[in-house]
């Protein structure tokens, strides 16, 4: 037991990383003070309109919440996963994780015109993204942090990244580990930011297998508990209902907390992604158990994991540019 908690304390100090992990070298770095001239109101504005946005509708801090996941995830923390359609590029909305599922793009549009208002091309689309996130997160009841701040917005996006990159509720224990460490992360940050699905919804598509025929032998999920599979049942069938909505933690679906660890511990993980937290790695399994039985831990590494994950590959100095909306790169004959 000494053993095993030495080895979760060494693990527990690998997530505490520096608040940037970006190359001075290359222009510039993140710091939570990069709009304190250019533009003094930026957070002030960005947490104006979450709060509305959350106010009209509760889910929508979770959809927030998980833009930014998905766009860190894809080539970096670059503002990628807002970009539409156009000549030059196919978005990666059209992905498998973000289709007919990432929602949010008007919140943000609504965001940067407020702050295109305020200071003209000054805000990145990336930054919003990463403010809209921590927003999202103290709203809903969860913890607050600083964010490191000046990242740059991409010309570009990837939908095979997004396709390839972003873990899958399907996917399997040693798959999605895989590709966290890709991006740098490791496995506190995978169960730590694993507990962000302690508000949102999932779609009846994202988890059937799981109640039908989780292993290809016509058998439910055995590692899901039996009475919670079967009231799934009645609204998640075997064929049909695709889009169907399901809380993540049906405890508390829009309060964040740790309910979704001690969901976990009684079986009752919606995704499979979830579940095999507790059944394919006693490493995770005792993490779990750690943020189920204390709030406070869980909330301090989400949000220690949560600067750790925005600082992925961001652009910096000349790299890139300031969009002046979120969903389209700027003209070609316009400087950044």
């Amino acid at each position: 037991m000494a053993q095993s908690l030495s080895f979760l304390l060494a693990l527990s100090l690998l997530a505490f990383v520096p608040l940037c992990l970006c190359d001075k070298t290359l222009g510039g770095y993140l710091y939570p003070q990069f709009y304190d001239h250019s533009c003094p109101r930026a957070t002030e504005i960005v947490k104006s309109v979450v709060a509305k946005a959350v106010a009209r509708e509760a889910r929508m801090a979770a959809s927030l919440l998980r833009l930014h996941f998905h766009d860190c995830f894809v080539q970096g923390c670059d503002a990628s996963v807002l970009l539409d359609s156009s000549k030059s590029i196919i978005t990666e909305k059209r992905s498998v994780p973000n289709q007919n599922s990432a929602r949010g793009f008007e919140v943000i549009d609504e965001i940067k015109s407020a702050l295109e208002k305020e200071c003209p091309n000054t805000v990145s689309c990336a930054d919003i993204l990463a403010l809209a996130a921590r927003d999202s997160t103290e709203l809903s009841g969860g913890p607050n942090w600083e964010v490191p701040l000046g990242r740059r917005d991409s010309k570009g996006a990837s939908l095979s990244g997004s396709n390839n990159n972003i873990p899958a509720p399907n996917n399997t224990f040693q798959t999605i580990l895989t590709k966290f460490k890709r991006q740098n992360l490791n496995i506190v940050d995978l169960v730590a930011l694993s507990g962000s699905h302690t508000i949102g919804n999932a779609r009846c598509t994202s988890f059937r297998q799981r109640l039908y025929n989780q292993s290809g032998n016509g058998l439910a999920d055995f590692t899901l508990d039996q009475s919670y599979a079967a009231q799934l049942r009645t609204r998640c069938p075997r064929s049909g209902g695709d889009q169907t909505l399901f809380f993540l933690d049906f405890v508390s679906p829009t309060k964040f907390d740790n309910s979704y660890f001690k969901n976990l511990l009684a079986s009752k993980g919606l995704l499979n992604s979830d579940e095999i937290l507790i059944t394919k790695s006693q490493v995770t399994k005792q993490l779990v158990q750690q943020y189920a039985e204390n709030t406070e831990l869980f909330f301090e590494q989400f949000a220690k994991s949560m600067v750790k994950m925005g600082n992925i590959s961001p652009l910096t100095g000349s790299r890139g540019e300031i969009r002046k909306r979120c969903r389209k790169i700027n003209s070609i004959n316009r400087t950044a």
